[in-house]
């Protein structure tokens, strides 16, 4: 059984006359171990879906289920869902990282005795536990995001919606929400995760979705998204510049040379110029591959959107 099935979501806004249609006909559908980047402009219908599904908003039509629960008609179906919306605003600045986990902790349904011994769990695991009895708004930005997930995971859901986890912090505190959210991941859970920084989400994410106008535009597999928007082309990067004889020989293939760079826009002759080289040094044959950033300007901008060129 799937952890999250979203089936043919809608939703409309009326505003002073007019209807909105906000989501049209989307669908998502997410197993363990799974981290699904949910990627969308503003406007674009992306909090709107995330709200239908965490049970905040009912959709017009369309059906959700969180491991086979209905959240707007079963609230044990929240028992599997735990949230990180808009940074750490599932905290009390004024409570300690103790008495947060402490009280969401049995706010989802844990007796106290298994609140706290789930606290000191957490705690322990997220390096919180000498911080565990100051205030959360003495603690620094990265504390608080890594506080922010521990209290997520309480109540140990299967489902984890994160909406910019690391958005603010510092390389540091940035490497370590990486690393917990692919540790919370491989643990069996499955991550939906939204993000404008699309690096992150390339790094992190199993498959992506880009939702536009209200509707999924794409859907696939990372790695198959980026090989499909990739091209053919290939740089060599030379530790020492060519020579006259074998920069004629390399463009007589076809190559173009700039300086200590070739160019080669045909595959099937890569090998051929790796030949005319030897043995001079090399730093770096690498294909030409898109970004995520570059494939989602392509995705929602298809005309303006810069290709990549040579």
């Amino acid at each position: 059984m799937s952890i999250l099935e979203a089936h043919h979501l809608y939703k409309n806004y009326h505003l002073k006359g007019k209807v909105l249609a906000a989501v049209q006909d989307v669908s998502l559908r997410m197993d363990g171990n799974e981290v699904l980047a949910f990627l969308g402009a503003n406007g674009a219908g992306k909090t709107t879906t995330i709200k239908m599904i965490a049970g905040l908003i009912l959709p017009d039509q369309g059906s959700v289920r969180i491991s086979g629960r209905d959240p707007h008609r079963d609230p044990w179906a929240l028992r599997s869902l735990g949230a990180v919306l808009e940074g750490t605003r599932n905290l009390y600045w004024r409570l300690t990282p103790e008495e947060n986990l402490e009280y969401f902790g049995v706010l989802r349904g844990l007796t106290r005795s298994g609140a706290r011994r789930r606290t000191l769990e957490l705690l322990d695991r997220f390096d919180l536990t000498h911080k565990r009895r100051e205030m959360v708004q003495t603690l620094s930005r990265g504390m608080q995001q890594k506080l922010a997930i521990a209290v997520a995971l309480i109540h140990d859901p299967q489902l984890l919606l994160l909406d910019e986890p690391t958005l603010g912090l510092d390389v540091e505190a940035t490497e370590t929400v990486k690393t917990i959210i692919r540790e919370v991941a491989a643990e069996g859970r499955a991550i939906l995760l939204t993000t404008h920084q699309l690096d992150i989400a390339e790094e992190l994410s199993h498959r992506v979705a880009i939702i536009q106008n209200g509707a999924i535009a794409i859907e696939q597999p990372t790695a198959t998204l980026i090989r499909q928007f990739s091209g053919t082309a290939y740089t060599i990067e030379l530790a020492l510049g060519l020579d006259s004889d074998r920069m004629s020989k390399v463009e007589a293939l076809g190559g173009v040379v700039k300086g200590n760079t070739i160019y080669v826009r045909e595959p099937e002759i890569v090998y051929e110029v790796l030949d005319l080289l030897k043995p001079l040094p090399l730093i770096k044959v690498e294909q030409d591959q898109a970004s995520l950033t570059e494939i989602f300007l392509q995705v929602i901008h298809p005309v303006n959107a810069p290709s990549p060129s040579l």
